[in-house]
């Protein structure tokens, strides 16, 4: 198991720097921000731009992975969005992380996009195929229902030693068939919430339906499904993860057990959501990441 910290960009930097710094020393393989406008579990809070955040991140940072969780055709166009993807990657090293899924309802009603689920799935679509064709091809041309692209050069391109075939990952967050699909099609990653429950228990089966419909997808394409991540973020989940624990133990195992490779917690709040302590995330660096951690 890989496992992974969400840092809500709630902060100034003065303040978040050495929660990214400490993220790293504990041994976290990746530390996540929020990619919205307004995110509405706080609506009222001050809220920060993820890309600069992750930017000032790279900066501080030399090893641990850094990503978008997740950013969306709401406040992104492709066109524009490589260009930020591709110093990010070359800022980072190579180090980050392109969560990338349909996006939430506040954003998309408040950028004056609130269009029929239907529509925003199908946004969504388009939107993959056009950024993943932008940060693997040069002289890019697209005509879209949403995005249109004339012409567009993309150098320096893939920046990953140099490799063209070696482009940012793309971390597909689906719940819904169609998605999961496109996940598997054209993700290198596939991530969850899971959903929205009323128990702990009822939540793992809807994470346990997400991740069968995973596997029939792989298996319908013929994808070899040892070398295709798979991130759940535990915090969906009524109980927080790091209640205590025993509570964050009990949640790794679940999600091994269904498959998944790598599991994301949030760092800790005072108050909901995500409410925490420091000891309780302290102790479980010490004592359970040593011990479900997947070997180098």
């Amino acid at each position: 198991m890989r496992f992974g910290l969400a840092i809500l960009p709630e902060h100034s930097w003065r303040a978040a720097e050495p929660m990214w710094r400490e993220a790293e020393r504990m041994g976290f393989d990746h530390a996540w921000t929020f990619d919205h406008v307004v995110w509405g579990g706080l609506p009222d809070s001050p809220w920060f731009g993820a890309v600069p955040t992750l930017a000032a991140a790279a900066a501080v940072t030399e090893r641990i992975g850094l990503g978008t969780f997740v950013s969306s055709p709401n406040n992104h166009h492709p066109v524009q969005f490589m260009r930020e993807v591709l110093s990010l990657d070359d800022i980072s090293g190579g180090r980050f992380l392109l969560g990338i899924g349909t996006g939430g309802d506040l954003d998309a009603r408040i950028t004056g996009d609130d269009l029929p689920l239907r529509d925003r799935v199908a946004r969504f679509h388009e939107f993959t195929d056009l950024l993943d064709r932008l940060l693997s091809d040069d002289h890019v041309d697209a005509e879209g229902r949403f995005y249109a692209a004339r012409d567009v050069r993309t150098l320096p391109g893939p920046v990953r030693g140099g490799d063209t075939g070696n482009r940012v990952p793309l971390v597909i967050a689906a719940n819904g068939p169609k998605a999961i699909r496109l996940a598997v099609d054209r993700g290198d990653a596939w991530m969850t919430y899971g959903g929205t429950a009323d128990t702990d228990e009822d939540w793992w089966q809807l994470v346990a339906g997400h991740a069968r419909r995973v596997d029939d997808a792989l298996e319908a394409t013929g994808r070899d499904g040892t070398s295709f991540a798979r991130y759940l973020n535990l915090d969906s989940a009524p109980t927080f993860s790091l209640t205590s624990p025993a509570a964050f133990e009990h949640a790794v195992g679940r999600a091994r057990e269904l498959g998944f490779t790598d599991v994301i917690t949030h760092w800790p709040r005072p108050t909901d959501p995500y409410r925490g302590t420091r000891d309780v995330l302290d102790a479980v660096v010490a004592d359970v990441l040593p011990r479900w951690r997947t070997p180098a």
